[in-house]
């Protein structure tokens, strides 16, 4: 099965609510990051592929779509192996962004910052863009800045939507040519979720039947 959506926005852009939304619309499974948590048999491939040795195929068999880290540091190659996939780059306030990551992703103390084995190579991987600097404000937003401004030079206009989660159904729905759904646009994983999961989880990832649980709630609501 080959990707028809790649999501180009970094993290704590809208990820898990555009995940659960591509899924409403027949788009899913969507890859996302509580996907490696749930399945860790995939961490080598995808440290793998950091090393410059990826399987793509393997790493997104039974997906139909990707969002979120780590999928969005290789959306260069990923556009380039599914050449009929369209891209979504989701986007918020770069100063936003940077708050909502410094107190959820890169938290001094949480799970990016002190990873547990086995997960530390992989987070090493992720994370190899910032050169340790990913709580220095100036040089985080410079970066999400000049990712969005490579993101849209690098992309053919007819491939790419750029997509802020406030703006609902619509803009999406248009792009991907699907209809509107009746219910209200998800919105899952906020600021006050993700620290209270991870105050549950003493700083380290929650558990896979955990996440499963969360999901299958959020899906339900």
């Amino acid at each position: 099965m080959a990707l028809k959506v790649i999501g180009t926005g970094l993290g704590r852009t809208g990820t898990m609510s555009l995940k659960l939304a591509l899924e409403q619309l027949g788009l899913g499974p969507c890859h996302h990051m509580v996907e490696v948590f749930m399945h860790p048999e995939s961490v080598p491939l995808w440290v793998a592929a950091g090393a410059g040795a990826p399987d793509w195929d393997a790493i997104f068999a039974g997906y139909q779509s990707m969002v979120d880290y780590p999928g969005c540091k290789f959306w260069r190659q990923l556009m380039d192996h599914y050449p009929d996939a369209k891209l979504i780059h989701s986007l918020r306030d770069p100063a936003q962004w940077f708050e909502s990551t410094q107190a959820t992703i890169f938290a001094p103390g949480g799970p990016a910052s002190s990873p547990p084995e086995p997960m530390k190579a992989f987070f090493n991987m992720v994370m190899s863009d910032f050169g340790g600097r990913q709580n220095d404000r100036d040089f985080m937003i410079d970066y999400f800045k000049r990712h969005t401004d490579e993101v849209m030079r690098t992309v053919p206009a007819d491939r790419l939507i750029v997509f802020e989660a406030t703006q609902g159904w619509e803009p999406l729905c248009g792009f991907l040519g699907v209809p509107v759904p009746d219910t209200p646009f998800p919105k899952h994983n906020t600021r006050e979720e993700f620290q209270a999961r991870t105050a549950a989880h003493a700083g380290a990832p929650p558990d896979p039947a955990s996440i499963k649980a969360e999901l299958d709630k959020a899906k339900g609501a």
